[in-house]
């Protein structure tokens, strides 16, 4: 499933030209199930984004971005030009970019692909795009989705020189089927694994949809990293036994000051990590800052069916009477972040000030 390296998992690649479509991997049927969905039409981009079928801030930004290729190859497929095709542009691309609120690389990637033929990323008219806007659309998403690539390269190489001795503990995935390239936090376990550094990953579950027991433990096993699944309510337990260098993990949104969104159960995780004196990084790429905001409290936190809790696979777990509580991300303050892992550099200590500099907006 590698198409650049020969080791990592790909999850989302675009086949064919202008004329072309998308295909996921499914990552809800992994890892009994090798499948590829198929995405000609809007609506399927949509569905596979909300219902996890592709996940991981970076890949579902990917994701949206060859959305509007397939938004605007359906405008023209209609028969649609000027006014009205750009109308119906931007209104399926809104759709996209709403699909999931948290994680702020979708919205990113979709004004990024529809500024490439000057729109905006709202509803409204517009100007007529020029005759060849799907090829030009193709041509951002297709650069974003490389950038990307680049982007964990770059981040493997700068956690891997900070990573601390011991065995590393993660939460959720953060790796290939979560980005374009080769992970964030999980680049960073794999570049320092490829440099002969060796410890064991402890990947907690992650509930209620276990993406670290079903994809990152599967990522690892690939790349034939020592992985140990463990609950989530076990990190306590094995923090207490000394043999954690550190804690890392990805992001899907950050904010100006460094407060951190990323899978739910992660905060408690740096909460734990601190009262044992354990490192807690975070590694994410640029896109997923938010600077136009300063307080995590500000972050928009997804809510879930109960079913995920109650009746996952369609097992009833509860009683049919019993409510859930199923936010599918927390915030992480950013005092309780050691470092964050960019494509740019380490931000450490993690201050509004030391984002600006290391990402340039100072």
């Amino acid at each position: 499933m590698s198409d650049h390296d020969g080791a990592s998992p790909v999850s989302v690649r675009w086949v064919g030209g202008s004329g072309g479509h998308l295909e996921l991997l499914d990552q809800t049927r992994l890892p009994g199930e090798i499948v590829w969905v198929e995405c000609r039409d809007v609506p399927t981009v949509i569905e596979a984004i909300r219902s996890l079928r592709v996940r991981g801030a970076p890949a579902i930004g990917i994701a949206g971005g060859y959305g509007v290729v397939i938004a605007a190859a359906e405008a023209s497929q209609q028969g649609l030009d000027g006014g009205p095709a750009v109308a119906s542009l931007l209104a399926a691309a809104e759709e996209i970019a709403a699909a999931r609120p948290t994680a702020v690389n979708l919205r990113w990637a979709v004004v990024r692909v529809l500024r490439e033929v000057g729109l905006p990323a709202a509803t409204g008219s517009g100007s007529p795009p020029p005759a060849d806007f799907v090829a030009s659309l193709l041509r951002a998403a297709t650069e974003i989705h490389e950038e990307d690539r680049r982007l964990c390269t770059a981040i493997g190489r700068y956690g891997a020189d900070l990573l601390p001795e011991g065995d590393v503990l993660t939460h959720c995935n953060a790796g290939a089927l979560a980005t374009g390239g080769d992970g964030t936090a999980l680049a960073v376990i794999t570049t320092a694994w490829a440099d002969g550094r060796r410890f064991r990953v402890w990947a907690d579950e992650t509930r209620p949809l276990f993406q670290g027991a079903r994809l990152t433990a599967w990522e690892l096993v690939q790349r034939g990293i020592p992985v140990t699944v463990l609950c989530d309510s076990a990190a306590g337990h094995l923090l207490a036994t000394g043999q954690i260098g550190c804690c890392i993990v990805g992001a899907d949104r950050i904010t100006a000051g460094g407060d951190t969104a990323n899978k739910i159960g992660t905060y408690g995780l740096a909460v734990l990590a601190a009262a044992h004196g354990v490192p807690f990084y975070v590694a994410a790429p640029s896109s997923t800052f938010d600077l136009s905001i300063v307080d995590g409290t500000e972050i928009p936190i997804e809510h879930r069916a109960a079913a995920e809790v109650t009746s996952p696979w369609g097992r009833a777990l509860a009683p049919p009477e019993a409510e859930a509580f199923n936010p599918a991300f927390d915030v992480t303050p950013a005092r309780l972040i050691r470092g964050i892992i960019t494509e740019r550099g380490v931000i450490e200590p993690v201050t509004r000030d030391e984002v600006a500099r290391v990402l340039g907006a100072g």
